[in-house]
């Protein structure tokens, strides 16, 4: 038996363990595993070769496809939290990334533009994104990457009903508890 595999072990004392998560099988737990090991692997290569962390490098991305974006804007799609994203947004526009304007639309929305630094950066750090996303891939052949991708995106959509759904857990289970956190949908689980 694994060290992971402690559903319903016997403890030292000889008496049964009370049931715990099956690590092999507990996808969530998979999911962060992935994804902390994939941030930390690659914000420490893009601090070394641009001095930039991974969340400069999301913002980056989002700005290159998006054109133009606020903060807000991002924290929805990343799923970064906005006092974060404001904060790497005054990062950016210290080094010459970003500039930021009025929103032509809404007069109080601040939105942030790439500007010709922050799209040769990009560019740059995208070819080593690119590489790194090949070699994790690289296991799977090009159907297996499409089924993944297809599940993916299943599973990205199905995060409104897990936040309903622990919502509800909450509410029956721990009636005491008044109010949920903000569903942050968008993020890993």
């Amino acid at each position: 038996m694994t060290s992971r595999r402690l559903l319903a072990a016997a403890d030292p004392r000889g008496v049964d363990a009370p049931p715990t998560v099956d690590l092999d099988r507990y996808v969530p737990a998979y999911l962060t595993w992935i994804a902390n090991k994939l941030s930390r692997g690659a914000s420490q290569h893009y601090l070394s070769t641009f001095d930039v962390g991974i969340e400069i490098w999301r913002c980056l991305v989002l700005l290159a496809v998006e054109g133009a974006t606020s903060a807000q804007q991002v924290s929805t799609v990343i799923g970064m939290d906005k006092g974060s994203v404001s904060r790497c947004f005054k990062r950016m526009q210290a080094r010459g990334l970003i500039r930021t304007e009025l929103d032509g639309s809404d007069g109080r929305l601040r939105i942030a533009l790439l500007t010709p630094k922050g799209h040769h950066l990009h560019d740059q750090i995208m070819g080593m994104a690119l590489e790194r996303e090949r070699a994790f891939l690289s296991v799977l052949d090009a159907d297996e990457v499409e089924i993944l991708l297809g599940l993916m995106r299943r599973l990205h959509a199905n995060l409104p009903s897990v936040e309903a759904s622990t919502q509800a857990y909450v509410r029956e289970r721990f009636p005491h508890v008044t109010s949920a956190p903000q569903s942050q949908s968008d993020e890993t689980p």
